[in-house]
């Protein structure tokens, strides 16, 4: 009889892309997910005959070992095996054998190999198979990612739309974020980025063997997704307003164009922490682990771990940036993943916090997480990973001190709940906001807060004093008592700035409003200082600088009205569009106080509009509108247009120059590939606007 020899493998991918959830991936390559059967179709030279033997071997990274669990031998049975990989023989036709191989909902996420060991006529041969790509399932209930929702299901693994939120916690608007895990060329990009990681290189097996685990998978992530650790890691930062050599961080839309430009060039400049957060949860959804974006406003960065920010200003208002190592942001993203936590409890499964923005190192790396949003809240910080560091993002207490001449320094005030307000989230099934700061920490002022904050200084304290062993999640950074509070004199007066919403070109007209709590009449020295800042409250330039002296009358108010112009403000702000008006005021008796708001101006806006309805796999025309509102002439401008499933690359179009008040419209054409909600992201950009935002729903029907 003819030696039996394998011809090809059938993967069934589209019946199987339909079951397993996978039929969006842009790719040739069968995707499936861990913990569901899967169909293949093994074609051969002839029909089988009954001594013929056979054997399913797959093998993942470039060293599997059956101990890793990344080499696992299948002969064919009649039954299938809940614990381990099996593979079941099924029925036969001509020369096809149908085979349903199962998937533990352990095993390895990754690229495999798949082989057929033959046993025929009394000769043992292998042939390979082709590969395919093993991805987490949060549909399986054993899988550590289950999530037990269909609708978080989709929105947090399937959803392609995401947004942010930005400015500071007095204003703040949202963008959108094409993640596009799906689209051409992503997922193998997200692979090849797996192997980048400092303890692949250092240790291959091991390290792709631990690939079942989505929490080591996370934190692997969050050090690769910046360029800190020369890992060629996928983007570097930059907070300095100075973009030279590559893009400024608010001009990215999505991810896709981030992770193509890395794979073809290396680190891709330049990224700040929504870029980052935006990148990560790609790659994350991109492996089937359940993702999002987080946004966490007045976020702190505590670089001694003391759980407080330390903020010094000289006597104008000016913050000194040399005294000042803690932080501020006013607004800052991170990530979440949902997952058990067997290595510390199931009280602490959920949401976990990862970051890859590069604040700190962890362990030696700049990463961040997992942590568990439970652990936080509670004030568990001695817990894994990296808890003390985002309690205090979202909890730490606030000291202002102002320095003088002489070099004395003294306390101002001390506020507990200046810092993590407005947490944020997009909401499942719709792009709407939704608050999840009671995630973090209980209401502010409560006795659980307060015994919270207790439980995590005692934590910190007790970890710092144990043996190494006990430090080890303290990521690697000091630690010192918090400063004991100091009596300053209290004011017998308050303020409060306000202002209405300014359009970048418009003069900021601002009120500074003091009220007296006095039984007699005061004089008011006031030294206000504005500046333009990037997010992270990171100053750029000065802007301008006012003294005054007011009589604040008993009990009694006065407004203080200013102006700074658009000639003013216009050669000083940064493209994240904010002004921070610091007052510092003193009065006859000793009272100080210091009065400080970041005002945020508002772009002009960028319309889009679909001329016609969205159809699948046809054109659709959509006109893009700007119109200038200054009276200087805007040139050299730059439109950027994408959106995941609508262009398989961004479109770019120059646009010619415009007078005060003169509107140009651009027509483009879309190309939708996919059915549902789906967003057409726009970036308008020239020296005189950077990185305008627009962003527009469509919905693609069914045929």
């Amino acid at each position: 009889m003819t030696s039996l020899q394998l011809r090809n493998v059938d993967f069934q991918q589209s019946r199987n892309a339909v079951t397993h959830r996978t039929i969006d991936y842009d790719t040739a390559e069968p995707v499936l997910r861990r913990g569901q059967g899967f169909s293949i179709i093994l074609n051969f030279n002839r029909s089988v005959q009954s001594g013929d033997g056979f054997t399913i071997i797959a093998e993942t990274g470039s060293r599997p070992t059956e101990s890793g669990n990344t080499r696992v031998v299948m002969p064919l049975s009649s039954s299938t095996n809940s614990t381990r990989w099996s593979a079941v023989r099924g029925p036969s036709s001509g020369n096809s054998l149908t085979v349903t191989i199962n998937p533990p909902v352990t095993a390895v996420i990754g690229r495999y190999q798949l082989s057929l060991q033959i046993t025929s006529g009394g000769r043992t041969s292998t042939a390979k198979g082709g590969t395919f790509v093993m991805l987490f399932n949060c549909w399986a209930s054993g899988d550590e990612v289950f999530l037990n929702n269909e609708a978080e299901r989709v929105e947090y693994v399937l959803n392609e739309g995401g947004m942010y939120w930005f400015g500071n916690a007095n204003r703040f608007d949202s963008r959108r974020w094409d993640y596009a895990q799906f689209e051409s060329g992503i997922l193998d990009t997200c692979l090849i980025l797996l192997d980048k990681s400092s303890f692949y290189a250092s240790n291959q097996a091991e390290d792709v063997a631990r690939r079942n685990d989505p929490l080591h998978v996370g934190r692997v992530l969050s050090a690769l997704v910046n360029s800190n650790d020369n890992d060629q890691g996928v983007i570097v930062g930059n907070w300095s307003g100075n973009y030279a050599g590559g893009e400024s961080p608010t001009y990215w839309n999505g991810s896709a164009s981030i992770l193509r430009r890395w794979r073809q060039s290396g680190p891709v400049k330049y990224g700040q922490c929504w870029v980052y957060a935006g990148v990560l949860c790609t790659v994350l959804r991109c492996f089937g682990i359940p993702a999002r974006v987080i946004i966490n406003f007045e976020s702190a960065h505590d670089t001694d771990m003391n759980l407080i920010v330390d903020n010094y200003y000289d006597e104008n208002g000016k913050k000194d940036n040399y005294r000042t190592s803690d932080s501020k942001w006013n607004f800052h993203a991170w990530d979440e993943i949902w997952s058990k936590r067997k290595d510390i409890g199931a009280f602490y499964d959920g949401w976990q916090v990862l970051d890859s923005t590069p604040q700190e190192p962890s362990g030696g790396i700049f990463r961040l997480g997992p942590c568990s949003l439970n652990a936080v809240r509670e004030g568990h910080v001695d817990l894994p990973y990296d808890a003390p560091f985002v309690f205090a993002e979202v909890n730490a207490d606030t000291y202002n001190w102002v320095v003088y001449p002489d070099g004395t320094q003294r306390k101002i005030y001390s506020e507990p709940a200046a810092v993590g307000w407005y947490t944020s989230t997009k909401a499942v099934g719709s792009f709407t906001r939704v608050d999840v700061t009671g995630n973090y920490k209980y209401p502010e002022g409560s006795t659980k807060e307060r015994e919270a904050f207790s439980t995590a200084q005692s934590r910190m304290r007790a970890a710092a004093a144990g043996p190494a062993g006990a430090r080890m999640h303290m990521a690697s950074m000091s630690l010192r008592d918090a400063q004991p509070e100091e009596a300053a004199v209290k004011p017998e007066f308050s303020g409060a700035f306000t202002n209405k919403e300014t359009q970048v070109g418009e003069d900021l007209n601002m009120d500074l409003t003091l009220k007296s709590s006095a039984s007699n009449t005061r004089t008011v020295m006031i030294k206000m200082t504005s500046t333009a800042i990037i997010y992270n409250s990171t100053p750029v330039g000065e802007i301008s600088t006012d003294s005054q002296s007011v009589s604040l009358v008993a009990k009694g108010e006065k407004t203080i009205s200013f102006k700074i112009t658009y000639n003013q403000y216009s050669k000083r702000i940064t493209p994240d569009n904010m002004i921070e008006i610091v007052a510092v005021c003193v009065d006859e008796t000793g009272g100080r106080l210091l009065i400080s708001k970041v005002v945020t101006l508002k772009n002009p806006p960028l319309l889009i509009r679909p001329t016609e309805e969205p159809r699948l796999n046809k054109p659709t025309n959509v006109d893009i509108i700007f119109s200038n509102p200054i009276n200087d002439v805007v040139d050299d401008s730059v439109l950027t247009i994408e959106g995941s499933s609508l262009l398989k690359e961004p479109i770019v179009v120059k646009v010619p120059g415009l007078k005060k008040n003169q509107r140009a419209t651009v027509e483009v054409q879309v190309h939708p590939s996919r059915v549902g909600e789906k967003s057409i992201l726009v970036d308008f950009t020239s020296k005189k606007f950077p990185n305008v935002k627009g962003f527009q729903s469509v919905v693609v029907p069914r045929c």
